[in-house]
């Protein structure tokens, strides 16, 4: 007779195994192909549907790709850490399931956020070219281009000078829409959408499960964790729009993941 062994707490369910390695091998790859000139984030970042880099099937190749091994690390630490729980207690493919869902709902709730600050954006750059200003400039600059150079600066000043001068009103104009261009053509990398998906559910799984924090150092339990979180990122994304940070996909995971386990739980009392 065969003898039942549960499976061990520190044991890596298949799902969550295959999208670490997934992920180690993407980065790997990223780095080994651009010494021949082969720039995979080109390819396979989620760049906005406007910009000429973007291909529909970027919407799920952008979760397998990241920006260094930090970023990969923190991400698949969570992952180990939050969903191999998920995938024992729901099993592979409902797992699977989840971690798509929020991944994808994370890249369309930011591309909605993206396609707004660029409509606003759009609206000034118009805006400019039919009244260009130093004055106008230099507010466009200081909402639109963090860290600006200083021979922007320099552009501003001189123009100011001699507000007349084409040569300046031809220079504004064409920095206002590289500036545009630029922001349409910032790619998105990383599995952080549903990585945060998967950290929301384990936050109402588990509301009461006591986590360590490290900095600071203090027990939190896991629907505070969560909650605040939340929080920081939707404050952070409010407060940096601009910020290369995707903090509307972060949120966009974790609302599509609440929505995803309500809607499982619609006609039960647990959520499995």
């Amino acid at each position: 007779m065969t003898q039942f062994r549960p499976p061990s707490y520190n044991a890596i369910p298949p799902v969550v195994k295959n999208l670490i390695m997934l992920n180690v091998l993407m980065l790997v790859a990223t780095w080994a192909l651009k010494s021949f000139g082969i720039d995979l984030t080109e390819k396979l970042a989620l760049y906005y549907p406007g910009s000429p880099h973007f291909q529909p099937y970027q919407f799920v190749t952008h979760m397998f790709m990241h920006g260094g091994f930090m970023h990969l690390f923190f991400n698949m630490f969570a992952l180990y850490m939050f969903g191999r729980v998920l995938e024992m207690v729901w099993g592979p493919k409902r797992f699977l399931i989840f971690y798509f869902i929020t991944g994808l709902g994370a890249a369309a709730f930011y591309t909605l956020v993206n396609y707004i600050e660029l409509s606003s954006l759009r609206d000034s750059v118009a805006a400019f070219i039919n009244t260009p200003s130093p004055e106008l400039l230099s507010t466009f600059v200081k909402e639109h281009l963090k860290n600006a150079s200083p021979w922007v600066y320099d552009l501003i000043n001189n123009w100011m000078d001699a507000p007349n001068n084409p040569a300046y009103i031809n220079q504004g104009t064409e920095l206002v829409q590289r500036i545009l261009e630029m922001k349409m053509n910032i790619p998105v990398v990383g599995a952080s959408g549903a990585i945060f998906g998967v950290l929301l559910a384990f936050g109402m799984l588990f509301p009461n499960t006591q986590l360590m924090l490290l900095f600071p150092p203090i027990p939190i339990k896991a629907k505070y964790f969560v909650i605040g979180y939340g929080l920081i990122e939707l404050f952070l994304g409010v407060r940096n729009p601009g910020s290369h940070v995707a903090h509307f996909a972060h949120l966009g995971g974790m609302i599509f993941g609440f929505i995803l386990i309500k809607f499982w739980n619609r006609n039960s009392n647990s959520f499995y």
